[in-house]
């Protein structure tokens, strides 16, 4: 079945909230409007107002409402416009939803779903354009996914509303309008996945970033380097074991982060490499990340300052001795 990742998503919403009376959405412009990138379109017509709920512009308050609602036994699906905005409700998210079940000693859980846009490249200027997901993979008693493909956005929503803690899906705008042949069914969000097999040297990333990422493999390809592609997917718990395989098999690792450099993921996962895979090395690590200012608004300026394909393919090149 060929869907977009925009319409994945919403199919995966309009089927949780058919077959579970507990799930219900709530955000800014989730109802009448449908949705800042149009997924919850036609719910609040099909659903009602009780279960399509348009809130004020309170991010703190409307996810502190969803926690109480997860707590009272409902499975709440809170959307929040843009990542920037979910700074707003950093207190309710990391001090309430992420904590409550080890500081009540296992008597409550959060079983609530946040999903929120991610990432740029769509010329909305630096308040619109963060790539923070590192900042949440950072918190433990949360699990933070990025799914990256049509079938993960179509897959991650059913699992992760039967997890009984906080689940953040990061959904990178740039893939809303991806288009791919599906077979749409729930898939595990505990592992990463190798989108694309190699032996000289890893390419490893998640959301906006992979398919620049699969076009840099290709590109490689084309000169004679064979690249493999580790979609982490899964960003809390981090799936090390298949990062690790992976990177023992090629010998040289590239860790590609829209994310900034500084104190962020790809950091994380070049130091898990290094303290358990050094031996299997051939060459240093090398990461390829957004650069250390705040995203241009002009379109030139905004390509430089992102990962792009032929920059992931210099730095793979680089690593092998071919730049």
């Amino acid at each position: 079945m060929k869907m977009s990742y925009h319409e994945a998503m919403r199919q995966a919403m309009r089927e949780a909230l058919m077959a579970d009376p507990r799930v219900f959405l709530m955000g800014e412009d989730v109802g009448k409007y449908g949705g800042t990138y149009a997924v919850s379109k036609g719910f609040i017509e099909e659903f009602g107002p009780e279960r399509i709920r348009d809130t004020p512009l309170s991010e703190l308050g409307f996810v502190g409402a969803g926690i109480g609602a997860a707590l009272g036994g409902m499975r709440p699906i809170v959307e929040i416009m843009t990542i920037n905005f979910s700074l707003l409700a950093l207190d309710q998210i990391v001090n309430t939803a992420a904590t409550l079940r080890h500081m009540s000693g296992g008597q409550f859980n959060v079983p609530i779903v946040i999903r929120m846009a991610t990432g740029a490249g769509r010329q909305v200027a630096a308040q619109h354009s963060h790539s923070l997901e590192g900042w949440y993979a950072h918190i433990p008693g949360i699990k933070v996914l990025a799914p990256a493909t049509v079938a993960d956005a179509y897959g991650m929503l059913a699992p992760a509303l039967a997890d009984p803690d906080p689940v953040i899906l990061f959904e990178h705008a740039q893939l809303y309008n991806m288009e791919a042949d599906i077979d749409p069914q729930a898939c595990d969000i505990r592992s990463a996945a190798v989108r694309r097999q190699g032996a000289d040297v890893t390419l490893i990333t998640y959301g906006g970033s992979l398919p620049k990422t699969l076009q840099a493999a290709e590109q490689l390809a084309a000169q004679g380097i064979d690249a493999e592609v580790v979609d982490l997917r899964v960003l809390r718990p981090l799936d090390t074991q298949t990062l690790l395989a992976s990177v023992r098999k090629t010998h040289r690792a590239v860790v590609v982060d829209e994310g900034w450099k500084t104190g962020s993921l790809s950091a994380e996962i070049m130091a898990s490499i290094m303290e358990q895979a050094f031996y299997d090395l051939d060459a240093p690590l090398a990461r390829v990340c957004s650069a250390e200012v705040p995203i241009p608004y002009a379109r030139h300026m905004e390509e430089a300052a992102l990962p792009q394909a032929r920059t992931i393919a210099a730095a793979a090149k680089q690593l092998m001795g071919k730049a």
